[in-house]
């Protein structure tokens, strides 16, 4: 959130569409949990997290500021191995890509080139314009990966 902006006042959306979007208290709550997170979240996690930092916001508030978060592309959002959106204020900015680990939720942005370069030429192949895509690597870190080894994981 900008600093200096009042809970009363509105902000425009970054994406475009010249919406404006209520800066509220729960809303800067929600902004200033995901910065303290570095790895993507579930909106029941996150609002657990808040409800232990004495946050007074509901469940379903929780799930439209996500949501408002990565419309405006504040936030990036993508399913975990379990289907479940999960969210994340990223440090990369522009088209990115996860490595994610299926035991802790670790998270790696990674810049693919060569994904970017297959993506243009299969949807031409096909005749498709306009396309966008989503990839998203899960597997094990190298800590769980030590951890599997020996025997505790």
């Amino acid at each position: 959130m900008p600093i200096g902006v009042k809970a009363d006042s509105a902000a425009p959306s970054p994406a475009g569409g010249g919406k404006e979007q209520r800066v509220t208290k729960q809303r800067k709550a929600v902004s200033a949990a995901l910065d303290s997170l570095d790895d993507f979240v579930s909106t029941q996690e996150l609002y657990r997290i808040l409800q232990n930092q004495g946050v007074s916001v509901s469940l379903a508030t929780a799930y439209r500021i996500l949501q408002s978060l990565a419309d405006e592309g504040l936030v990036d959002v993508l399913r975990n191995g379990d289907g479940e959106a999960v969210y994340r204020r990223c440090a990369v900015t522009g088209h990115h890509h996860h490595l994610l680990c299926r035991n802790c939720g670790k998270a790696v942005e990674v810049e693919a080139p060569a994904v970017e370069t297959w993506a243009v030429r299969v949807a031409a192949e096909h005749g498709f314009t306009e396309v966008d895509h989503t990839v998203e690597i899960f597997g094990l870190c190298p800590d769980c990966t030590a951890l599997r080894a020996a025997g505790k994981l």
